[in-house]
């Protein structure tokens, strides 16, 4: 089985809505590649490592969540870049990205999934009136210690996560953010969240879950990033019935 670039692009765009994403990169197809594509590689970004396993099995596309071309850095394809891109050009592989339109969505999106791993319920937007707000807030039925939800964390993400506690003993109320979304503990501590989980961790956000009380969890960003890719993946698969193919590139970051 296979389709044209054109249509997986199309099925793409029509699930996550780019066009609706205000973002620091393009989304959609970054480098186009052969016409016809039977096999697909996934993964969290488009390192050298991915594409070389891309590659190594043939496949025609690579659908990732870290692509190329973001805003501030050099437009010159030089270097690593270059390298990357030529590799591409040459085994004339597709290179799919979304960024944000993948962290938001609402069932394949890295924030859903990182809920529907943690159990976490009542998921609703932490940013008020904001649909496609990139941070999210729920709750833990019956609570959850805050060790019981760092072993959670490590358990499902296959990583310790770092923990910051705060003078809680039970978390009934969550915030999250997947990648580097540390900046938001603030607003999740102003509305009286008791824990706070995102991939990174600055020095300053320390010292504000410290301060305003919140237990916060670096739980890393490639870990907490790798099943929204994965989720697009599958869904691509069962729609075109193509073989689609997720690599775990390991990352400790």
């Amino acid at each position: 089985m296979s389709v044209s670039n054109t249509q997986l692009l199309q099925l793409l765009n029509s699930i996550l809505l780019p066009e609706k994403v205000n973002d620091y990169c393009p989304n959609g197809l970054q480098v186009e590649g052969k016409k016809e594509v039977t096999k697909i590689v996934t993964g969290v970004t488009a390192s050298q490592a991915l594409i070389d396993h891309a590659v190594s099995i043939n496949a025609d596309a690579i659908l990732v969540h870290h692509g190329y071309f973001w805003k501030g850095e050099s437009p010159c394809i030089t270097g690593m870049k270059k390298k990357r891109i030529q590799e591409l050009l040459k085994h004339d592989i597709n290179l799919y990205a979304y960024h944000l339109p993948l962290d938001i969505h609402p069932t394949l999106g890295n924030n859903a999934q990182l809920a529907k791993l943690l159990g976490i319920v009542n998921v609703s937007p932490l940013e008020e009136n904001n649909p496609q707000s990139v941070v999210m807030q729920g709750r833990f039925d019956g609570g959850i210690s805050p060790i019981e939800l760092s072993e959670l964390l490590s358990t499902v993400l296959n990583r310790t996560s770092l923990l910051e506690p705060a003078n809680k003993t039970k978390i009934e109320t969550v915030a999250w953010c997947t990648g580097g979304g540390q900046g938001y503990i603030e607003l999740a501590a102003e509305k009286g969240i008791d824990a706070y989980i995102t991939g990174e961790v600055s020095e300053q956000t320390i010292h504000v879950a410290r301060e305003m009380n919140i237990h916060f969890y670096a739980a890393g960003h490639h870990a907490t990033e790798r099943y929204g890719v994965k989720a697009l993946g599958d869904y691509v698969q069962q729609e075109l019935a193509i073989e689609v193919v997720f690599v775990d590139i390991d990352n400790p970051a």
